[in-house]
């Protein structure tokens, strides 16, 4: 778990570094395209300031992003209670919760670390599971707070999905030629511009996908025995899991920069794309129950 721990607060440094690089590289893009330094200077200021903010506001951005709220004890009185009984038992902060207004049964943790971890599950997911259920999907959450799994998955959610929103505006801006140059080279310039957007459009998925590679199906195993481990029954998190797996909707506010943060594929299949994206960052559940219950 140490190991764990160590190497994810490492993955997270590396990743705003390679964020920086590939940022710097699509401002000298831009710089190529028009010969004017301020877009490489403004594309490294960006990548700074994304940076930082990913770092202290991560959480925020993708509760924003599937539209959770607060879950309070009137409302949500069980869920609460077993955030606060689990956190207990771990020797953690309590998170904060959250839920999603969605029926798709599904739960994700969020943060940058223990002392700013917020677990959030979907209305779906409360209604559907019982007691001892709930406990193992918070379980296989908490345990992804503890290990600092949190931390570097939300960075590759937000600092991803920043990439490929640059990707997306360079292509656009490329295509119907905005920035045109006043030079001689503005025609020259557009063109390459148009080329990059190209290319950027077709890796920015490609890169995507192999930066969410890096979460491992290991990380997931890891949490399904340290979540069954705090509980003390395994049997709880493969029930859940099985009542998940049968259920066939999906969830509407996913997308594929926030995929890999919850605790199943929360495209069950409908977005073909996306789903081969993430299929290396979600074991297949059928082998996850088959390991719990073997213990």
């Amino acid at each position: 778990m140490y190991e764990q721990i160590s190497g994810n607060i490492w993955r997270s440094r590396l990743l705003v570094v390679f964020f920086i690089i590939v940022v710097g590289a699509i401002g000298y893009g831009f710089y190529l395209a028009y010969n004017n330094p301020i877009a490489l200077i403004a594309a490294l200021l960006f990548a700074f300031v994304s940076s930082i903010g990913s770092y202290y506001y991560s959480d925020q951005i993708v509760l924003a992003s599937v539209h959770a709220r607060p879950a309070t004890k009137e409302e949500f009185p069980q869920f609460v209670n077993v955030v606060e009984g689990l956190a207990l038992g771990a020797g953690l902060p309590v998170p904060r919760a959250y839920v999603m207004d969605d029926p798709a049964p599904n739960a994700f943790a969020t943060g940058r670390d223990p002392d700013h971890a917020i677990v959030c599950a979907t209305t779906g997911l409360l209604g559907m599971m019982n007691r001892v259920e709930l406990e193992g999907v918070v379980a296989h959450e908490m345990s992804h707070i503890r290990n600092y799994d949190v931390r570097f998955m939300t960075l590759v959610a937000v600092l991803v999905g920043s990439i490929a929103m640059l990707a997306h505006w360079f292509w656009w801006t490329g295509r119907f030629g905005g920035y045109r140059s006043r030079n001689n080279q503005g025609g020259q310039g557009q063109v390459i511009f148009f080329f990059i957007g190209i290319a950027l459009a077709i890796l920015a998925p490609i890169s995507t996908a192999l930066v969410q590679a890096a979460i491992s199906r290991r990380r997931e195993y890891l949490a399904d025995a340290s979540g069954a481990m705090l509980t003390r029954y395994p049997e709880g998190l493969a029930s859940a899991l099985e009542k998940i797996e049968n259920d066939h909707h999906v969830l509407t506010t996913a997308n594929s920069a926030t995929a890999h943060l919850f605790i199943s594929n929360p495209f069950k299949g409908g977005r073909a794309l996306s789903s081969i994206f993430n299929f290396s960052t979600h074991p297949p559940i059928e082998d996850r129950i088959q390991r719990l219950r073997e213990m």
